[in-house]
């Protein structure tokens, strides 16, 4: 890798609304910076199990050994534009070296790593299972483990002209025994206060951004107070940060702790969406969830993990050129997507914000209720004529034509003159993978379209087939708003016609 080919990071987001940059540092056992006091990432591994890994050390090492510090290279380049940088370090990532120098075993079993318990690590305290995440995560109840973190963050702070410091205490969020996890608030608590000391004392304009999961119980079920933190002051901003892309996410309870303090809040906007038609968000399903998330009075968006779409194209950044202004994405189209189970089901880190609610059984007689919420207040829009039309999709699995199902929509039965009804029972083929079922797609008129707010669709089996065994699923729930120009444009071209909608 050369300098420029580095430098390039800054270069592609220049022109849009990213202020600030944050620069994953790694954790203090494989660092992505020339540190003196952690360990290079791969240093010491002779074979390598996964070859873009070694790619990756061999770019650091020939970066640094060429005088290229990619720490140094980024603080210039981002502030030589006008951006600024921040550092960012991941407290856990467990034993990834021991893994790594595991698999140069030529007899190496997967399971021969999960048993290497060392010490400093969770599990080896005992009455934890070895299934446990957190099973091989340094435990921060040892000062060792702590003191290590916080001397990174030191030297960060005295070598680079960062403009402050990032924690993401979010990536694997164990940090205690589960029998010491009281305990262990009280200690993170002081250690956050440790590394709030030393980037203030460093210099005053820094600031400390803290990435925490975004359901507080789940926080506290691992050691974590946010809101705690936000008012001792130990933090600058707080980005809380769900387990799965949820536009309908709830961060008021870290704004309301925000008021009267100076910390802003700055949830992470996620861009993957897992299903079987699409793998990134669209740029209605985007402009959704930040239209969600800016309706409830936070301070900015915190972009986060939408580096996987490189090498960058132009939906990117026509992604990014909205996301930062509610106003230009009011009156455009939207995707509401509520949650739902992947390719690839995320596991429970801590309680999520999201949790996948979907799909869900669905039981005769019993109905199912799912929430979501719109922040287009289409009130407004309908008066002017702006809105084209209000699509409701529904996708149950394992049903056939001879159920019999009720659709109630905040409250009103979805009339059948509405539906129209999608086969897809079985298919051959798939954008991504392939989901079973059938959709049931209406188009809701003026008096049933969604309040601006909390909104809910209620499913309920009325008979069963009784020829049928698998139990019906609620897999997908979708609101899609279009738009319209002005009252009379049309919707677009379609191989050089008017598409009159």
């Amino acid at each position: 890798m050369q300098k420029q080919e580095l430098e390039a990071a800054v270069d592609e987001l220049l022109g849009t609304p990213v202020e600030a940059l944050s620069l994953t540092l790694g954790d203090a056992q494989s660092l992505l910076y020339d540190s003196q006091v952690g360990q290079l990432w791969g240093r010491g591994i002779k074979k390598w199990p996964h070859l873009i890994w070694k790619r990756g050390h061999q770019n650091l090492t020939h970066l640094i050994n060429a005088g290229h510090d990619p720490l140094q290279v980024l603080c210039d380049k981002a502030h030589a534009n006008g951006l600024l940088l921040y550092a960012m370090l991941l407290p856990q990532q467990g034993p990834r070296e021991r893994m790594l120098k595991s698999w140069e075993n030529s007899h190496f079993s997967v399971d021969d790593w999960l048993c290497d318990l060392q010490p400093l690590e969770i599990g080896e305290k005992g009455g934890v299972d070895a299934e446990w995440p957190g099973y091989r995560a340094l435990d921060y109840a040892y000062a060792a483990v702590r003191e290590r973190n916080l001397q990174v963050v030191e030297e960060v702070l005295a070598r680079y002209p960062v403009d402050g410091f990032e924690l993401q205490l979010n990536y694997w969020p164990y940090y205690f025994h589960p029998d010491e996890i009281d305990a262990g608030t009280h200690i993170m608590t002081e250690w956050i206060a440790q590394v709030h000391a030393a980037v203030k004392k460093s210099d005053p304009e820094r600031e400390l951004v803290l990435r925490v999961p975004a359901d507080l119980d789940g926080c506290r079920a691992v050691g974590l107070e946010p809101l705690r933190w936000m008012q001792r002051g130990l933090a600058d901003v707080i980005v809380p940060e769900c387990s799965a892309v949820d536009p309908s996410a709830d961060f008021s309870p870290f704004v309301e702790a925000a008021k009267g303090t100076a910390c802003r809040v700055l949830p992470a906007l996620q861009h993957r969406v897992d299903s079987d038609r699409v793998g990134a968000g669209t740029i209605e399903m985007v402009r959704a969830g930040a239209c969600n998330y800016w309706q409830q009075g936070v301070d900015g968006l915190y972009i986060a993990h939408w580096f996987d779409h490189w090498p960058y194209a132009a939906d990117f950044y026509e992604k990014l050129r909205e996301v930062a202004y509610p106003e230009v994405m009011a009156a455009k189209d939207k995707i509401y997507r509520v949650p739902t189970e992947g390719s690839a089901p995320a596991k429970a880190v801590v309680a999520p914000n999201a949790a996948n609610p979907l799909p869900l059984a669905l039981a005769k007689g019993r109905a199912v209720q799912v929430g979501f919420t719109v922040s287009d207040d289409l009130k407004k829009w309908g008066k002017v004529k702006r809105v084209h039309e209000v699509i409701l999709r529904v996708r149950l699995q394992e049903t056939t034509e001879r159920d019999r199902w009720r659709f109630v929509f905040n409250g009103r039965d979805l009339p059948e003159k509405s539906l129209r009804r999608i086969n897809q029972m079985y298919v051959m083929d798939a954008p991504r993978y392939r989901v079973f079922g059938y959709w049931f797609v209406f188009r809701l008129d003026e008096s049933l379209w969604p309040v601006r707010g909390r909104n809910m669709i209620e499913v309920q089996l009325l008979k069963r087939d009784g020829q049928a065994l698998p139990a019906a699923r609620l897999s997908d729930v979708e609101l899609e708003i279009r738009y319209l120009l002005g009252k009379n444009f049309h919707r677009g071209l379609i191989d050089g016609d008017l598409a009159l909608g």
